[in-house]
């Protein structure tokens, strides 16, 4: 095969559709020079909460800041316990043990890699929460890749035993569950707008979303140092999580062809699932969901074997995610170890990714396939 340079993601492709829609809203925000805050961040608002059928849409610094924020409005701290999974980024089970809480992790779903509903009620009255007498206040879900997790379990799971649920949402915007997008679920929802995500800004980026009032007035206290009538009345401790403006006016341009790049990003991946079905295993999408496919991972045998002649063939790869959080030495304290969740694990040291965006051309597509396939 003649070999080829190909885009892991390709964010120029998009660009180019609407750069004059992002100069001209840049332009507008160096007209005003409301560089925080600004009015096209309230108009993002108003568009992003419609758009996931929720009540509040609030805007913040980060993907991490937004699944910060809210446990600093529940009061989260030393003696609390949280359950996520080990299987994503740090950031989800990072903001827990920043505020002093603990971190309980619960095994992934071995055909979907998302939580799996069936490990809640062992973690929930697990040795390790009683031994340590801890108080377990909630559970952040991933949608890992773009896929929902399971909220109909994980909900109703939660409500039974007087738990919270705090969606991270921070791969998949633009998903959808019976019906339902992503945003949506649980008490509050996460998502980030980093430029690779599915729904990404050119710096960083995040929004929270809830439908409860109360709570997202205290968000909006939290995001500016906790602030009440004005920036010098604080009434709580917050931090600095506002949002830029310019930003704000990119992801507007960006969202009037988001659900054509989902549509886009569906056919790749449906192109991939169909050529390499029997060879390489991926995330199985349930029925009752769909997925904004962050990212197009697959499981192998010999993972380096893979990558290394990929690599050779002009094919870019990841890894997400390789080493699992309870393994990690930022959580050696919580003491857990190597054999403690046999999904994750399995899924951790065989997993990769390879180049998936709305614009992979499909000739693109062919040469990534006719290299998998050997």
């Amino acid at each position: 095969m003649e070999k080829r340079s190909i885009q892991f993601i390709d964010l120029k492709a998009q660009q180019a559709r609407i750069r004059e829609q992002i100069e001209t809203r840049l332009r507008k925000v160096l007209d005003h020079g409301q560089y925080i805050m600004g009015p096209e961040v309230r108009e993002l608002e108003a568009k992003l909460g419609e758009y996931a059928g929720v009540k509040h849409c609030i805007t913040c610094a980060s993907g991490t800041d937004a699944l910060l924020m809210p446990l600093v409005a529940w009061g989260i701290g030393p003696g609390d316990a949280v359950i996520t999974t080990p299987f994503t980024f740090i950031s989800t089970a990072e903001v827990v043990a920043l505020l002093g809480a603990t971190p309980l992790f619960a095994d992934i779903d071995p055909l979907t890699y998302n939580l799996d509903p069936a490990q809640l009620e062992k973690v929930l009255h697990s040795e390790r929460v009683k031994k340590n007498g801890l108080k377990v206040k909630g559970i952040i879900p991933v949608d890992l890749f773009g896929q929902p997790a399971d909220y109909d379990e994980i909900e109703q799971f939660a409500r039974q035993n007087g738990l919270w649920v705090l969606e991270d949402a921070a791969q998949a915007f633009g998903a959808e569950y019976n019906g339902h997008k992503t945003c949506s679920f649980g008490d509050v929802a996460a998502t980030s707008f980093f430029p690779a995500k599915p729904f990404g800004c050119y710096g960083d980026g995040g929004a929270i979303f809830t439908n409860d009032d109360a709570l997202a007035e205290k968000l909006r206290s939290i995001r500016v140092h906790g602030q009440g009538s004005d920036k010098y009345d604080n009434v709580r401790i917050g931090i600095n999580g506002r949002f830029d403006t310019l930003q704000a006016a990119v992801l507007l341009a960006k969202l009037e062809l988001f659900d054509e790049e989902i549509a886009l990003r569906n056919a790749v991946a449906a192109r991939y699932s169909k050529a390499l079905n029997g060879k390489f295993v991926a995330p199985a999408v349930k029925k009752d969901r769909s997925s904004v496919w962050a990212q197009y991972s697959i499981l192998s045998e010999d993972r380096a074997g893979e990558l290394a002649r990929l690599k050779d063939l002009g094919i870019p790869t990841a890894i997400y995610y390789p080493k699992p959080l309870h393994l990690q030495d930022a959580f050696r304290y919580l003491g857990y170890s190597a054999g403690d969740f046999p999904a994750t694990e399995h899924c951790a040291a065989r997993i990769f990714s390879i180049p998936m965006h709305p614009y992979l051309e499909e000739a693109e597509q062919a040469y990534i396939i006719r290299g998998l396939l050997g």
